[in-house]
C-alpha cells in the first residue's frame, strides 16, 4: 500500500449516508490520496470504513481512530484483513485508546493505562497475521510514539504542531508513516477564522490527553484558558487564503511528515465551504 502525501480528515458522525458518498465523490476528485474517519458517538469504525471503500475507486480510507475499546484484537485484526481482501489493499487499520469519558462513561469499561493497553492490543492484532500490517497508531506522547515505530507501521498525530511532528519523526525513525491531522479554513477574517477554529476545538478542551500533549510541545495553561488565546488557536486552526494556508501545512512536511491530513473546519452545515477549502488546497 502507497500512501500519498495529502489527506483528508473529517467529522463522519455529521452526515448521512448519501452526504458521506458525495463527500467521497469530492476528495477523489480533488486528487487527495486517503480519506480518515473517527470513531466517537456514531458510526462504527468497520461499517463505515467498508460503507466508504464501497463508494470509492483509488482513494485509501482509514481509521483515525477505531477504538480499542469497541472490540477486541481479533475482531479488529480479521476486519482488517477482510476490508483489504474486499477493495484491493485499501484501508489502513488506524487504534487509539480514545479518552476516558468514552471509554468509562459511554463504553461501560475499565479504561486501563494507554499504554499497557495498546500494546497489548497490537500483539493481539499481529498474532497470525503478516508483520506489514496495515496499522498504525494514534500516538502523542513520547512513549506511544515509540510503541508505534515499534509495534505498528507508524502513527496518526491528532491536534498537533509542526514542532510535535519533528519530535514525533525523530521518535519513530525512518521509514515510518506519520500522518498528522491539520485543521484549516480559508478565511481571511481574524475573528471569523478563530471563531470558527475556537468552537471546533471547543469539545477537545476539556480532554487530558490533548491537554496534557499542548502543555508538553510548549503550551502553557494561559494558553489554553477560555477556550484558548489566539496564539494557541492559530496554531492548531490554520486560516488565510489558500497560499498561507499551504505554506502552514508544508510546515508539516518540513519537519517529517509523510503524510497530512487536512480537517476542513467551516460553518455548520456549509458543505460547500469544505468542498472550496479541498479544492483550493488539493495541490499543497
Amino acid at each position: 500500500m502507497k500512501l500519498g502525501r495529502l489527506g483528508v480528515w473529517y467529522s463522519t458522525d455529521k452526515l448521512n449516508a448519501g452526504q458521506l458518498s458525495d463527500m467521497m465523490k469530492v476528495i477523489e476528485k480533488n486528487g487527495y490520496s486517503a480519506f480518515w474517519h473517527p470513531e466517537s458517538r456514531g458510526y462504527e469504525a468497520m461499517s463505515l470504513g467498508a460503507y466508504l471503500l464501497s463508494k470509492t475507486e483509488k482513494l485509501i480510507i482509514g481509521s483515525s481512530i477505531a477504538n480499542i475499546y469497541a472490540r477486541d484484537a481479533f475482531t479488529a485484526r480479521r476486519a482488517m484483513i477482510s476490508l483489504n481482501d474486499f477493495s484491493g489493499g485499501r484501508y489502513i487499520l488506524g487504534l487509539g485508546v480514545s479518552h476516558i469519558p468514552v471509554g468509562e462513561g459511554l463504553r461501560g469499561h475499565k479504561y486501563d493505562k494507554p499504554l499497557g493497553a495498546m500494546s497489548a492490543y497490537l500483539d493481539g492484532i499481529h498474532k497470525d497475521a503478516p508483520a506489514d500490517s496495515p496499522v498504525v497508531v494514534a500516538a502523542l506522547g513520547p512513549k506511544m510514539l515509540e510503541l508505534s515505530g515499534k509495534k505498528a507501521m507508524g502513527a496518526v498525530p491528532y491536534n498537533v504542531t509542526p514542532h510535535h511532528t519533528a519530535q514525533a519523526a525523530k521518535i519513530l525513525g525512518k521509514g515510518k508513516i506519520l500522518a498528522v491531522e491539520q485543521k484549516v479554513t480559508i478565511e481571511s477574517d481574524p475573528a471569523k477564522a478563530r471563531a470558527l477554529g475556537r468552537k471546533e476545538l471547543s469539545r477537545y478542551m476539556v480532554l487530558p490527553n490533548y491537554r496534557n500533549n499542548w502543555l508538553r510541545i510548549g503550551f502553557t495553561e494561559a494558553d489554553l484558558a477560555d477556550g484558548g488565546n489566539d496564539k494557541f488557536i492559530d496554531a492548531m486552526c490554520l486560516w488565510g487564503d489558500a497560499n498561507t494556508v499551504k505554506k502552514g501545512l508544508r510546515a508539516h512536511f518540513d519537519a517529517g511528515a509523510t503524510h497530512v491530513c487536512l480537517q476542513p473546519v467551516h460553518a455548520d452545515g456549509d458543505f460547500g465551504a469544505r468542498d472550496k477549502v479541498l479544492a483550493a488546497l488539493a495541490d499543497t
